[in-house]
């Protein structure tokens, strides 16, 4: 993994990180059909790794044979966001290399897109600033525009309007990962918001920031509703000694907070020790250690 981004002439190497969602409340379902959201969304250090290269034409090559390399992977959807905007028809090659796990709610399809955003940008010197490229990856997507905060946000709308606020305090936090994955669209196609607790997203963000976490997840409910062994696990991991522990997006990630239980071990759970990672102005995610 490279520690921070690397350039030579043509060619552009750049992390893709994972983002979680610290809480996330589902509003209402717009009439537009998707559903308004108030999250605390964080960049954490869990990352893919992208190579962009000038070339003859364009190409992606993903280091995971699940990835689609064709022009349904959300990256070729970024690009051709990019080109509509600047009119700049460069080919690009694109090389993934995935740590991320998919169907786990860390939003690692989006960040790729955000990622090829960002680093077409420079490779073309097409001169774009955060906030255009924040809104050519609205039109895609509702996650990517938050790559473009600087690393902590709360998110409203669809997730697309962006607040920056100052890093939540450290914590010990890991993420656990079931084989199993999930679909966004089919967590949303269960979701009835007007059967979730009510909740102030405001008063919990406020009380992040001031160093008292408390995680909750409205998508549980459908999410354990179509994978039940979610739900086992998520009992199980408090049970071991986890303080909270909360599904991040639409799932099936769960972010575990404290110390891990070494003497509890949990079959088919990956695992990843992670931290809160931040954004400096007109730079990307670097890699500093946890």
């Amino acid at each position: 993994m490279v520690p921070h981004s690397a350039e030579k002439e043509g060619c552009l190497t750049l992390l893709s990180p994972a983002k979680v969602n610290l809480f996330f409340r589902v509003l209402r379902r717009r009439t537009d059909g998707y559903h308004e959201i108030a999250s605390l969304y964080q960049a954490v250090s869990l990352f893919d790794e992208m190579t962009l290269s000038l070339a003859e034409r364009d190409a992606l090559f993903c280091s995971d044979p699940e990835i689609p390399t064709d022009q349904t992977n959300l990256v070729f959807k970024a690009l051709d966001a990019f080109r509509k905007k600047t009119g700049i028809l460069t080919p690009i090659q694109i090389d993934l290399q995935k740590r991320i796990p998919i169907q786990a709610g860390l939003g690692g399809g989006s960040g790729n897109a955000a990622t090829l955003l960002y680093g077409v940008n420079r490779l073309t010197g097409a001169g774009l600033t955060d906030r255009d490229l924040a809104e050519i990856a609205s039109t895609f997507s509702s996650d990517a525009p938050f790559f473009f905060s600087a690393g902590s946000a709360y998110c409203t709308g669809r997730g697309e309007i962006l607040e920056n606020v100052s890093a939540p305090p450290k914590v010990p936090i890991w993420i656990a990962k079931p084989l199993q994955g999930l679909s966004t669209p089919l967590v949303f196609r269960h979701c009835q918001a007007e059967g979730f607790t009510p909740r102030d997203p405001r008063a919990y963000l406020e009380r992040a920031l001031s160093g008292q976490l408390e995680m909750f997840n409205d998508l549980e409910v459908p999410a354990f509703h179509l994978l039940p062994m979610l739900g086992e696990l998520k009992r199980e991991l408090l049970a071991s000694g986890f303080s909270q522990v909360t599904m991040t997006g639409s799932g099936t990630a769960l972010l575990c907070l404290g110390a891990f239980p070494r003497e509890k071990e949990f079959s088919d759970v990956q695992f990843y020790p992670i931290s809160f990672i931040q954004r400096r102005d007109k730079s990307w995610y670097e890699y500093r250690g946890i």
